[in-house]
């Protein structure tokens, strides 16, 4: 009986916190009059192009967005509002070796996000610079790992923009 008004106590309690539209157990905070978001298709401003990177990177947005929220995406004039620019796309050595020879290379994405909240303005931000990266190894071709490293930071930068944006962390 016991276990029972402790189930009934902790239920009636994640219905009442769950239930105000505000917080939510992921630990995403959006509040109720907000229903939308527009994503704007990222724009790839790198010098080095990475040709699938801009719309692979604003898929993901979307799937995570559709995934982890209640939001509907609209084209134009959404509650929230994502743009994302890549600004920046390198490989750098990074550990060097005793015959001052690369033994790994990092692949870095730089992105900056402006972020919209129509509803309640003291969430948005603007040109929030979010940086990402992977290392390999430099008897590789960048060629030969690209798709898998681009793979690693966009999981890397969705989760970011996406924490800062509606989970404010």
């Amino acid at each position: 009986m016991r276990a029972v008004k402790h189930i009934l106590t902790v239920l009636a309690l994640s219905l009442l916190l769950s239930g105000c539209g505000i917080y939510s157990f992921s630990g995403i905070s959006i509040q109720a009059d907000v229903q939308t978001i527009t994503i704007v298709p990222v724009v790839n401003n790198a010098l080095k192009i990475n040709p699938s990177l801009a719309n692979d990177l604003t898929e993901a947005l979307k799937d995570q967005f559709r995934k982890m929220t209640r939001l509907s995406e609209e084209e134009t004039d959404g509650d929230l509002l994502l743009e994302v620019i890549i600004q920046s796309y390198d490989i750098t050595p990074q550990a060097i070796t005793a015959n001052e020879v690369a033994s790994q290379n990092r692949l870095t994405i730089t992105a900056r996000v402006n972020f919209t909240n129509s509803k309640h303005d003291e969430d948005s931000f603007e040109n929030k610079s979010f940086v990402a990266y992977a290392d390999y190894n430099s008897e590789l071709s960048l060629e030969s790992v690209e798709s898998q490293l681009c793979e690693e930071i966009i999981k890397t930068l969705v989760e970011d923009i996406f924490n800062a944006s509606v989970a404010q962390w």
